[in-house]
């Protein structure tokens, strides 16, 4: 039985706030005309991730039917169906992708979405493993003819302020991709003094307020005030900034909130890869996709940060001197001027790629 529609949550004004409140956009089937008109604008819409770089990732996987591939990163399934796509499903496919993911909640939710478009088991395997685990996929469905690793944090992250990523929505501060395990944001800053901070900002963002945001940070812990969400955290990281940058000529307000903004989206991103463990993880993703590559296997690694990119040219580079891949890219592929346009978080974006 279809469930029936429900009136909109009630709000003031003439526009949604809240992420609860966005009732078209958390329904884009329902809505497409709201959600063209969103995505126009260069937004994303909430509850809607838009995958990045697509034809670019096709382009360099020259994907042909019968093969078979790793999605290192299901997220939300835009990556994924064109994948399958590129495989002929979800009618009269061949051949066979293996999705992995550790966000329990978005998984079973995409899985289940895939399911009902018509991708069936002979298609599609989806493992709730860490990319870092891909060796353990491979036992049971490799080798792989193409892999693809995208390293952005989905817009259904972002955009719920339950998980935490981002500064500009309430919420606490967790930043978990795997909310079933490990330490929340909140309680890993609260374990570390303030040369810890600094350096986590300083090699995971490049953050140039690291020492007097990490001052700042363990002040508050000094003053017994605990940091325990979003707002808290930001809070501190702007107040941190104007300070740092008080009494500079030339500066106007419109100025320092834009380097207030940086360095929050900064802190967050710092905070985020120490929690989950991201360099760690993607040293040993690059590290086995080698071995779990078939012989003329191809890999496409997508990243969104000046660390993830040197890693990965960094290794690249030394895996094919060790003669472990045949080609790799020379320089890395950006998304169009008119998809970054459309979509302003795939200005970051850039794409490697290896051939095994």
């Amino acid at each position: 039985m279809e469930e029936q529609h429900r009136r909109r949550p009630h709000y003031k004004g003439t526009h949604p706030h809240t992420y609860e409140e966005k009732y078209k956009e958390l329904n884009p089937e329902k809505y497409p005309e709201t959600i063209e008109k969103v995505i126009g604008k260069g937004s994303t819409p909430a509850g809607m991730h838009i995958p990045i770089a697509v034809n670019e990732i096709l382009n360099v996987l020259c994907i042909k039917p019968g093969e078979s591939g790793l999605d290192c990163t299901l997220g939300y399934g835009g990556h994924t169906r064109r994948l399958l796509g590129a495989l002929g499903y979800p009618e009269g496919g061949s051949g066979h992708l293996t999705a992995l993911d550790i966000d329990r909640e978005n998984m079973t939710r995409t899985e289940e979405m895939l399911r009902e478009e018509g991708y069936g088991e002979n298609a599609l395997t989806v493992m709730y493993l860490n990319f870092a685990e891909l060796d353990r996929a491979a036992v049971e469905k490799g080798p792989f003819d193409f892999l693809l690793a995208d390293l952005g944090v989905s817009s259904m992250q972002i955009d719920d302020p339950s998980r935490g990523f981002s500064y500009k929505r309430e919420g606490p501060l967790d930043l978990r991709l795997d909310q079933s395990k490990g330490e929340t944001a909140a309680e890993r800053l609260a374990g570390m003094d303030r040369d810890e901070i600094e350096g986590m900002l300083t090699e995971n963002a490049d953050e140039p307020y690291a020492a007097e945001i990490a001052k700042a940070i363990t002040a508050s812990y000094r003053k017994k005030q605990k940091i325990e969400t979003t707002t808290e955290l930001a809070v501190l990281v702007e107040e941190a900034v104007a300070d740092a940058v008080k009494g500079q000529e030339g500066l106007k307000k419109a100025d320092i909130a834009e380097l207030q903004k940086k360095s929050c989206t900064r802190t967050f991103q710092a905070l985020r890869i120490d929690v989950n463990h991201e360099y760690e993880s993607l040293y040993s993703l690059l590290e086995k996709i080698p071995n779990v590559l078939a012989p003329g296997g191809r890999a496409a690694i997508l990243t969104f940060h000046s660390g993830e990119d040197r890693m990965v040219k960094k290794m690249f580079k030394e895996q094919k001197k060790q003669g472990l891949y045949s080609e790799i890219s020379a320089d890395a592929v950006r998304p169009t001027e008119e998809e970054c346009r459309r979509n302003p978080r795939a200005r970051s974006a850039k794409l490697r790629w290896v051939v095994k």
